[in-house]
C-alpha cells in the first residue's frame, strides 16, 4: 500500500536531537518502511523555516515543502512574518501554508489574521498552488473570508477538519476544497467519525500533524508520519471497506492537490 501523509511537523524540535538530523532522519525512515512515501510540510514562522527546508533537501523524493505564516505566529507585525516568507519564494515548494485563525488561545490579533490569511490566499492564487488551512474557533470567520474573497480559482485543504457535514457542503461551494483526516479520527466518541461517513472519500485525504494528535494505539506519545496506517484502518471500517482501498483512494487526491 501507499499513503501519504498531507501534514507532518517532522522539523518540529520534538525531533531534534544533538546528533542534529539524525532523529529526523529516522523518522523519515520508519515511515518509509509503514507505506507512507511521501510527506507534506507545512510552514510555521521564521523559526523553523531553515530546518524545514534543510529537511527536506536531505529527503527530495520524500518530502514537500511548503511556504506560509502560521495564524498563531500572526501579530501585529505580521507584513513582517510575511516578508520573511518572500526571503524563500525562490525555493521549490508545494503550498502555501500552514496559514488559517487560530481564535482558541487569543482573539486578541484577530484582524491581523484575517489579513495574513487574505494575503495569503492572494499568494497561493497568483502561484496556482494549493492552501493549507488551519482553523480553529474561527470557522464562521474564515467561511466569510472565503465568500468575500470570492475567487473559484481557490483549492486547498482544511486541515484537522473537525467540522460539520454542512460545513463540507458550504466548503464545496467555495472552491476545491478538500478535509485532512487525522489521529483525532481514532478517538473514542470523537464527533469527527460520524461527519466522515457522510463525506465522499474522494475528498478527503491523511495526514498526521506530528508530533500532535497521535492516533490510538499511540495515543499519548509522540506522533510521527509512520502512523498514518492507523487512520487509514479507522477510515475504512467507518466507510465500510478495506484500507487498501482508502489507501489508493486518499494518495490519488493527495497527489493531485499538491502535484505531486
Amino acid at each position: 500500500m501507499h499513503f501519504i501523509d498531507t501534514h507532518t511537523h517532522l522539523y518540529d524540535e520534538a525531533f531534534t536531537c544533538e546528533a542534529g538530523f539524525a532523529e529526523m532522519d529516522a523518522a523519515v525512515g520508519r515511515a518509509t518502511a509503514a507505506g507512507v512515501h511521501e510527506m507534506i510540510l507545512p510552514d510555521i514562522d521564521s523559526k523553523s523555516r531553515d530546518m524545514m527546508f534543510g529537511l527536506a533537501d536531505r529527503h527530495r523524493e520524500s518530502l514537500f515543502p511548503c511556504l506560509g505564516l502560521h495564524p498563531t505566529s500572526v501579530d501585529r507585525n505580521w507584513k513582517k512574518g510575511i516578508g520573511g516568507m518572500l526571503g524563500y519564494s525562490g525555493k521549490k515548494i508545494y503550498a502555501i501554508g500552514e496559514t488559517g485563525m487560530d481564535l482558541y488561545w487569543s482573539r486578541e490579533f484577530e484582524e491581523e489574521q484575517k489579513e495574513a490569511l487574505w494575503y495569503q490566499l492572494g499568494m497561493a492564487c497568483d502561484m496556482q498552488l494549493p492552501v493549507i488551512i488551519h482553523s480553529r474557533e474561527a470557522t464562521g470567520q474564515i467561511l466569510g473570508l472565503l465568500k468575500k474573497f470570492g475567487s473559484k480559482e481557490l483549492k486547498g485543504v482544511f486541515h484537522a477538519f473537525s467540522g460539520s457535514y454542512e460545513t463540507f457542503r458550504e466548503l464545496e461551494r467555495l472552491g476545491d476544497w478538500f478535509i485532512g483526516i487525522g489521529g483525532v479520527l481514532t478517538y473514542k466518541n470523537a464527533s469527527i467519525a460520524e461527519t466522515v461517513k457522510r463525506i465522499p472519500t474522494e475528498r478527503i485525504i491523511l495526514e498526521t500533524d506530528s508530533p500532535y494528535l497521535t492516533p490510538v494505539p499511540y495515543r499519548g506519545k509522540r506522533n510521527e508520519s509512520s502512523y498514518i496506517p492507523f487512520i487509514a484502518g479507522k477510515l475504512a471500517e467507518l466507510k465500510g471497506t478495506d484500507i487498501e482501498q482508502i489507501a489508493g483512494i486518499t494518495t490519488s487526491n493527495a497527489k493531485e492537490l499538491f502535484g505531486i
